[in-house]
C-alpha cells in the first residue's frame, strides 16, 4: 500500500464515521457534523482567517459544514447573510467553534497502524 493509499484510506475512515451532534437552544435546532473535511472545504475559511475576516470564516465554516441528520447541508449560500447580519454572534462563534474544534480522538499507535 503506498502512502497516498494509506492517507485516502484513512481519510474515507474519517469521514464514514458517524455524525456528531450539537444542539443549538437559541435555534431550537440540532446541528450534524464530522470531525474532519475536505481541504477544498477548509481553503475558502483558512483564507478568510488569514485576511483577517474572523467573522466571515466562522459563518463560511458554518454554512460549509453543518448538516442535518441525514448528512445534508442545511444553509445554502444565500443564507450567509442572515448569519452575518441577523444571528447572535455568540451563538455564531459558539456554533462554530464547537463545529471546528471537535476533533477526533485516538491513540498515537492506533493512528500509526492505519
Amino acid at each position: 500500500m503506498t502512502i497516498t493509499d494509506k492517507i485516502a484510506k484513512h481519510y474515507q475512515q474519517s469521514i464514514s464515521g458517524e455524525l456528531k451532534k450539537y444542539h443549538v437552544d437559541e435555534w431550537d435546532t440540532d446541528i450534524y457534523y464530522r470531525t474532519t473535511y475536505p481541504l477544498k472545504d477548509e481553503a475558502k475559511v483558512l483564507e478568510l482567517q488569514a485576511k483577517g475576516h474572523t467573522i466571515e470564516a466562522l459563518v463560511e465554516s458554518i454554512i460549509t459544514k453543518a448538516r442535518d441528520k441525514d448528512g445534508k447541508k442545511i444553509f445554502v449560500e444565500t443564507d450567509r447573510v442572515k448569519l452575518m447580519n441577523e444571528a447572535d454572534p455568540l451563538v455564531v462563534v459558539r456554533v462554530a467553534t464547537t463545529i471546528n474544534n471537535d476533533r477526533i480522538t485516538g491513540s498515537q499507535a492506533s493512528i500509526a497502524k492505519e
